[in-house]
């Protein structure tokens, strides 16, 4: 590239330092400071990184109250304690430190020391969290709440053929109930091992080994030897392996994104912190778990495995993953379902049993039938429905690359509400960026095509794209990478995070003219470079114009837009250097655009060193704090323009917010970062979309301190995590009413108690004049560092990012995602919606022929009519012919309408209502009993035995089978067929002429009386392919809905087919069925029909909502039967 000669200036004072009056009421947020001791003051410091001013505020008022509420002995609010503030190695001098842990900081631990402090502290390593035996596992799947309702039901089977074992119908009953115990209970388990088997993968946290300094020799030892008071030995990549306080360092960088959320690299350095100050944010601390990624240093062990910051944090998870009572609202509403079931069945069984004793039945039939009318009360198949539908739900979850951990947890993010996510990594790509370019007075985006993107080919922009080449050191380390034609944005560097994001930015942008970071660096040899320091805030090179050591040497400098603009007398416009002064506004607007947008900026600047004053042997030396007694210019610069970076959003991630808050699922961010990254990440996303506290500061141009939090145009809340932590209670619920919420610089703690805050908030106050109303939210967390941990223990459902996530949070978590992408909790929200609305469907199926299996014992009871279905014939057709069917539900697909309703209130919208057992009780199963009892009469009577006359005649038919050589046919005992009347043991009963002339069946109480059951039988099945083809939708007609659910079309199929292999199989009649005439198949199907029909109109009354100027936002119908 070519530099033009510039002629010399002749301004060399020095600049004074920006002041841009509207630009310093761009305050950062609300109270920034403890608000616990001093008054109230404002104050205005430079920054590189965010706002060009923070107001910070104190409150000695609150801190006065605090105290008067624990003389008093009431809560103060501040009872959420942070034990990582307490720690005070930052603080105390090196020396005082070193005698602490009796150590040296040059010569280390004696050896002697270190053997006494390993059998203190113990070995270097995380306690891992408990683990069960295997076995104790799978009873836990085998003795839930279901499990054990099924486990009593077989009980009561055993104990039922104890009693009268005279039948084996309640032996393979209770046999087939334990069966579908232990299958169900050993497939949950497969399923969450398997799981398990994928995190056991993750586990990868301790560098095996790393160097010590013990009595003066440097030495290589495992990382689990460490103890504190060890001199460890840091370098460049190098994993941190316990909490040290720096001795030395050497341009030292570390990241601490997953324990603060800082996307930027963070400086070390050796100096003690000010008294008061959080260890977290102290710049002489490196934590264990985080990486160097640049420079290195020697470090005083001061902390080692659980006692070290990540282990405080892992503690934290595991007491909050430990709280007692902590159940899925799934799990929650399971046991809600048990407990109706379980009343309604003991409550029936004990009615019978009292009027059975009335009507003087024996007692051992009378508890028998007990028995079998509890047993019918059970839907069998239903703990296998949920548990495939729960399995099904998981694997479609991991075709989009989200691992379950645990089952239940799919319904939960379906029941969210409230989603607490972190930003760095989840929100954002964890990749810092650049994303815009200023010069020639205007701001244009670095990447992409057309207009308002940077000209590649503009003059001024050459020196832009030199600058950033030739004053960075940053480097791309990987040839594989470059083979492989990686994207430079994914590829690997070594060199500080905002340097990385200037050499992938320019790369690219070299190789399009045949060239490169390293080509262009060769060609221009550097001839002195001052690093960036926290002095300065700038880095300096100065290199050669080209190879030919004779021509002028170039000065190229970058770093705080305010320090490089004051050393600039010019700035360059199209190529051309002029005079700064006329420029300064649109300088002042284009930076306070950038930081507004929370990206961090960078000035860019340049001078020709001629060659005559600065020949090739010159030595350069930068001297005094400024610069002032250097041997080369430190000033009379001329500015190139600006670049602004910054961790972007993931591309998915505006349109996954929406889909929630069109869904009524609130996204609050919750972050370690800097507020004013916060702020502006949460606007790029969508988060916030009402004015700050800071907008209408800005607006109105006054300072932050100036406007009253309660101001009425602020509709989103940035708040730290100091400030939240200085509220009382109240004040934190009454913060928590704003739907638009960022808390940033929060801790662990801190983001724990906000959790908790939100789960135990009972009351919603709208701003908008809309009345309060009581809520319970069930809120789901996000989140990749062990600071999130936490958090993610505590929340209702934990979703860890799987790529970049720390392995202690995704151990706290209960879902992983494998690609880090937040849409796809967009996609386990749909899903959990879906798992919830096809299990309501599901069991809506399933009750339905509850019915029709409990009428029979009923009626059997009631009026001693033989019993039209026996306890083998309910099992059939619950763990047989309905099994597919409401398993296929699990594959419906999702309502038009799943994504646009508010999230189900769990104290309101339960699993099972009192409309659904209504909708399968009395509606469909009212209809499906009267089917079974209509064929039950109709097949009945076409072997001879007339309806009217069956009512009492139950013993009739149990005495026949029990002794058929007894019975006496009138007139003609030889002619059974021709017969008018039956007697056994002195009862009688009338009989008909056949319709059906088959003498083995006509006239024969037993024989009649089975495929009268056999019937009754195939008649549920046939009502229940209607209910469901009903069932299949809760509010959509089954026209829009369509039969496109493959599996229930199967499940039709197959429920058909298993109906006539059991009745038509003779070695199958022996459960109870018979070989029924076809005929008998038909006198169901109109009653089938029925169910569509009222469903269809049912549901078409629904969608009509309520009457024109109605005040109520539903209509009967769906009052009181939308389930």
């Amino acid at each position: 590239f070519r530099i033009e000669q510039f002629p010399p200036t002749q301004e060399s004072a020095a600049r004074p330092a920006l002041q841009n009056p509207f630009a310093l009421r761009m305050t950062d947020h609300e109270k920034l400071a403890n608000p616990l001791e001093g008054d109230t003051t404002a104050h205005l410091e430079p920054t590189t990184n965010s706002a060009l001013v923070r107001s910070v505020s104190k409150s000695k008022a609150e801190a006065e109250r605090r105290r008067a509420l624990r003389k008093a002995g009431k809560s103060t609010g501040m009872e959420k304690t942070d034990e990582l503030d307490e720690k005070d190695e930052h603080i105390i001098e090196l020396s005082e430190l070193a005698r602490r842990l009796e150590t040296n900081t040059e010569t280390g631990l004696t050896y002697a020391k270190y053997r006494d402090n390993l059998e203190k502290y113990g070995p270097n390593q995380l306690t891992p969290p408990p683990e069960k035996f295997w076995l104790l596992l799978l009873l836990e799947h085998m003795t839930g709440f279901f499990s054990l309702l099924l486990w009593a039901a077989a009980v009561l089977c055993f104990v039922a053929f104890g009693i009268d074992n005279s039948s084996q119908d309640n032996l393979y009953l209770g046999v087939v109930l334990v069966a579908v115990v232990v299958l169900t209970g050993i497939f949950s388990y497969y399923q969450d091992a398997k799981s398990a088997a994928v995190m056991a993968g993750f586990k990868n946290f301790l560098p095996e080994k790393c160097i010590v300094v013990r009595e003066g020799d440097e030495k290589q030892i495992l990382a689990t030897d460490i103890v504190p008071g060890d001199l460890v030995k840091i370098t460049n990549g190098m994993k941190i392996p316990a909490d040290l306080r720096l001795v030395i360092a050497s341009e030292m960088k570390v990241d601490n994104a997953s324990l603060t959320g800082e996307s930027e690299a963070q400086k070390r350095d050796t100096k003690p912190e000010k008294k008061g100050s959080q260890q977290l944010e102290a710049k002489n601390i490196a934590f264990y778990g985080t990486l160097c990624v640049n420079g290195g240093g020697m470090g005083l062990v001061i902390a080692t495995g659980d006692n070290t910051t990540i282990g405080t944090i892992a503690k934290l998870a595991a007491d909050a993953s430990n709280r007692e009572g902590a159940q899925t609202p799934i799990n929650i509403e399971i046991h809600h379902f048990i407990k109706i079931i379980s009343a309604v069945a003991i409550f029936l069984g004990i009615l019978f049993l009292i009027l059975g004793f009335i009507l003087g039945l024996d007692a051992i039939d009378n508890l028998v039938f007990c028995i079998g009318i509890i047993v019918a009360n059970v839907p069998e198949g239903l703990l296998a429905t949920v548990t495939v539908s729960l399995t099904l739900t998981a694997q479609r979850m991991a075709i989009k690359k989200v691992l379950v951990k645990n089952l239940e947890a799919v319904e939960t993010l379906g029941s969210t509400n409230v989603i607490a996510s972190d930003k760095t990594g989840t929100l954002t790509q964890n990749i810092m960026t650049v994303q815009h370019v200023w010069y020639d007075g205007g701001t244009k985006l670095a990447r992409g095509i057309g207009e308002g993107v940077a000209d590649e080919k503009a003059p001024t922009y050459q020196y832009v794209k030199n600058c950033i080449t030739l004053c960075t050191t940053a480097t791309f380390i990987s040839e594989e990478e470059e083979k492989n034609g990686v994207p430079f944005q994914n590829r690997t560097f070594q060199g500080d995070a905002s340097e990385g994001a200037l050499i992938k930015y320019i790369e690219p942008v070299l190789r399009k003219t045949g060239s490169g970071i390293l080509a262009e660096r060769k060609a221009h040899p550097l001839l002195y470079k001052l690093p960036f320091n926290s002095t300065n805030k700038f880095m300096l090179t100065i290199c050669n114009m080209d190879q030919d050591h004779e021509k002028d040497h170039i000065l190229w400098m970058k770093g705080a837009p305010e320090r490089i603009w004051e050393r600039c007398t010019h700035i360059m416009v199209e190529g051309e250097v002029k005079k700064k002064e006329p420029y300064e506004e649109e300088y002042n607007h284009g930076l306070f655009t950038l930081m507004n947008n929370g990206e961090r900026v960078l000035g860019l600047c340049m001078k020709v060193l001629p060659a005559k004053d600065y020949p090739k042997e010159y030595k350069y030396n930068w001297d005094g704090e400024s610069g002032e007694e250097s041997n080369f210019p430190y000033e009379g610069f001329t500015f190139i323009g600006l670049t602004a970076l910054m961790d972007p959003p993931r591309a998915a991630v505006p349109a996954a917010v929406r889909s929630c808050q069109t869904a009524g699922v609130q996204v609050i961010m919750v972050t370690g970062d800097h507020p004013d990254t916060a702020e502006a990440i949460a606007k790029m996303v969508g988060i916030i979309r009402s004015p700050t506290r800071r907008d209408i500061a800005v607006r109105e141009k006054k300072m932050i301190a100036d406007i009253p939090v309660n101001h009425p145009d602020i509709g989103a809340r940035v708040v730290r995590g100091v400030e939240m932590m200085a509220m009382s209670d109240s004040e934190l619920d009454i913060l928590l009413d704003y739907d638009q919420l960022v808390f940033a610089r929060t801790s662990p703690a801190n983001k724990l108690t906000i959790v908790k805050a939100i789960q135990n908030k009972t009351i919603r106050r709208y701003k908008d004049g809309r009345p309060a109303k009581r809520v319970k939210n069930i809120v789901a967390v996000t989140g990749d560092g062990v600071n999130d941990s936490p958090a993610l223990s505590q929340a209702d459902i934990g979703v860890a990012m799987g790529v970049v996530g720390s392995d202690v949070a995704k151990d706290a978590a209960d879902m992983i995602l494998l690609n880090d992408n937040f849409a796809s909790i967009v996609d386990g929200v749909e899903e959990g919606r879906l798992i919830f609305d096809n299990l309501k469907k599901s069991i809506a199926y399933t009750l339905s022929s509850n019915i029709p299996e409990i009428t029979p014992f009923l009626i059997f009871i009631l009026i001693q009519i033989p019993l039209p279905l026996p306890t083998v014939l309910i099992l059939l057709i619950d763990l047989g012919t309905d099994m597919l069917p409401a398993i296929s539900l699990a594959y419906e697909t999702k309502e038009a309408d799943i994504m646009m309703k508010p999230p189900r209130d769990s104290r309101v919208d339960r699993l099972v209502t009192r409309k659904l057992i209504s909708f399968s009780y009395l509606q469909i199963g009212v209809i499906q009993a009267m089917a079974g009892f209509y064929t039950y009469f109709v097949v009945l009577n076409d072997y001879g035995f007339k309806a009217k006359d069956l009512v009492g005649a139950s013993k009739i038919f149990f005495d026949f089978a029990d002794d058929s050589g007894s019975a006496v046919y009138e007139p003609d005992p030889n002619d059974t067929v021709g017969a008018t009347r039956l007697t056994i043991k002195g009862n009688s009963i009338d009989l008909i002429e056949c319709n059906i002339t088959d003498a083995e069946v006509c006239h024969k109480p037993d024989e009649a009386l089975a495929h009268a059951q056999g019937a009754f039988f195939v008649s549920i099945v046939i009502v229940q392919w209607a209910d469901v083809i009903a069932c299949k939708t809760r509010k959509l007609s089954l026209y829009h809905q369509g039969m496109r659910n493959t599996v229930l079309n199967i499940g039709l199929v197959e429920e058909t087919c298993l109906a006539i292999l059991l009745s038509y199989v003779p070695a199958l009649n022996v459960l109870g069925t018979r070989q029924i005439r076809f005929v008998h198949w038909f006198p169901a199907m109109p009653f089938s029909m029925l169910i569509v029909m009222y469903d269809e109109l049912r549901k078409y009354l629904i969608r009509r909502g309520p009457p024109e100027g109605s005040n109520k936002s539903m209509n009967l119908v769906e009052e009181y039967t939308y389930y």
